[in-house]
């Protein structure tokens, strides 16, 4: 954390948070949203959009979090692990405006209006705002998207997570066209274009790498940057398989707090390695530019209509 800033109180999951109000949380009134969306899950959304939180915060920018998935409530359960450690270990964390939207599989109108609202309310006093979605589908989940500026799309690095992003069939692999997660974003893109919205930066991030080099590996990139170019995507290195990132959830801790005194984490380089992938996700959420992220494709638009009628 930034040193003399104090971590912000925290809100309870369904409460609006006590320690900032709205409009003094740095915003400038055009807050970029954030979706983490998959319909598959074990993918590392929550995992992901946490370091996002955590990565943000530690640029200075102010961010809210809001969970999306009234079943699981993983992002809400860590982030109270981590007011709950910073409590009782006298650690000054940093922590975003938190919410989470009650609600099963949320499908009435009502409870989109309220998400509407809410998501209104947070990008007008926030710079960022960061969804976490469940990794199931469900009409809440297809109207976030329509509401991302930004998009990140966790896979596993495997045909088996692509199979919800194209249909891809042969020998060597190709893209034999979109499926059925791709449809819902193109469907979520045309009800942000009819909106009048940005256009959505969409990001596929190739989660779990495995740290050996491997034809399978080798094929699942080549494959991913074909499919960049169908659907309109960039394509992104994510985090590699490491049993700190599941370690650390019960502390409510990222990989970048493990530099602070009372983390109770020896760091080492594995960690240190991590760090770096972070900050390459956190480059491509600020838009950076250089080495850690790839070009978006040219002309974005030009995916979009083979997706009609699939």
């Amino acid at each position: 954390m930034h040193p003399g800033t104090a971590a912000p109180a925290m809100a309870g999951p369904h409460d609006t948070g006590a320690g900032e109000a709205p409009g003094d949380g740095g915003g400038t009134g055009a807050g970029r949203v954030v979706v983490l969306g998959n319909e598959k899950g074990g993918t590392g959304k929550s995992t992901t959009a946490m370091h996002l939180i955590v990565a943000l915060l530690r640029e200075g920018r102010s961010v809210a979090s809001v969970d999306l998935d009234g079943h699981q409530g993983t992002l809400t359960r860590y982030i109270e692990n981590r007011r709950n450690f910073a409590g009782s270990e006298s650690l000054r964390l940093q922590l975003p405006e938190h919410h989470r939207v009650a609600g099963g599989e949320a499908e009435r109108h009502t409870e989109i209006s309220q998400a509407d609202a809410l998501i209104d309310r947070l990008a007008a006093a926030h710079d960022y705002v960061v969804l976490d979605c469940p990794g199931t589908d469900n009409a809440l989940a297809r109207h976030a998207i329509s509401r991302a500026d930004i998009l990140i799309t966790p896979v596993n690095d495997s045909f088996i997570d692509l199979d919800l992003l194209a249909r891809i069939g042969g020998a060597p692999p190709r893209v034999l066209g979109p499926s059925v997660y791709s449809q819902t974003v193109w469907e979520g893109r045309q009800r942000r274009a009819m909106n009048g919205g940005r256009p959505i930066d969409w990001i596929v991030l190739r989660n779990r790498l495995s740290p050996l080099e491997s034809r399978n590996k080798k094929s699942v990139g080549l494959t991913l940057e074909e499919l960049a170019r169908r659907i309109g995507c960039r394509c992104l290195d994510g985090f590699h398989e490491r049993v700190i990132f599941r370690q650390l959830f019960l502390q409510g801790l990222t990989v970048l707090d493990l530099r602070e005194e009372g983390a109770g984490v020896a760091l080492n380089m594995s960690h240190v390695a991590a760090r770096q992938e972070i900050r390459r996700l956190a480059d491509a959420v600020l838009g950076r530019s250089g080495e850690s992220t790839e070009a978006r494709p040219a002309v974005v638009e030009d995916a979009e209509p083979a997706l009609a009628g699939v």
